[in-house]
């Protein structure tokens, strides 16, 4: 391993920390915000509730991060992601969620650059490690922003989650 390796290696790897982080936190305020019964939502049957989002994201990263980088057994179901109609109770949803995030942050802490660089057979993907990690945060990210939409509808406000830098103004 090269020295440089490790310095690109280790940035990498907070990135999805923070990413998984941010949304998170997110995500579990809008499961705060909504009922039992929004939960589990859909405005129509070609679309997802935020309970199966929540259900799917949990899923995607214990088959790409635990699963797949780790080596845990991977028990995912796909399907029942998206089949399931709740109600699974709003706490449940968010210990899953917590749990996987932190499992997987685990996984993530181990990592070496050469396990960044390996190749692994991941749902039936050939993929580097690096590419397993970088789909998965972006994944994450993609899920969490329909599941803040979905609570922006039900709720019919701003939930605050963005906040730009103030901006001194030139005299």
């Amino acid at each position: 391993m090269k020295a440089s390796d490790a310095r690109i290696a280790a940035p990498f790897l907070q990135e999805p920390r923070r990413i998984f982080d941010k949304y998170s936190l997110r995500i579990i305020s809008c499961l705060r915000l909504l009922d039992e019964d929004e939960i589990w939502w859909r405005p129509n049957e070609a679309s997802n509730s935020a309970g199966n989002l929540v259900l799917h994201l949990c899923g995607n990263i214990r088959q790409w991060i635990i699963s797949g980088l780790g080596g845990a057994t991977d028990v995912r179901v796909r399907d029942k992601e998206f089949s399931e109609r709740g109600p699974i109770a709003r706490r449940a949803l968010i210990e899953r969620l917590r749990g996987t995030v932190r499992d997987a942050c685990r996984v993530l802490e181990r990592m070496s650059p050469e396990m960044l660089t390996r190749k692994y057979t991941i749902q039936g993907f050939h993929v580097t490690g690096l590419h397993a990690v970088s789909q998965v945060y972006e994944h994450f990210s993609h899920h969490a922003a329909q599941i803040i939409y979905i609570t922006k509808m039900k709720r019919g406000k701003d939930l605050h989650f963005t906040r730009l830098p103030r901006v001194k103004k030139e005299r």
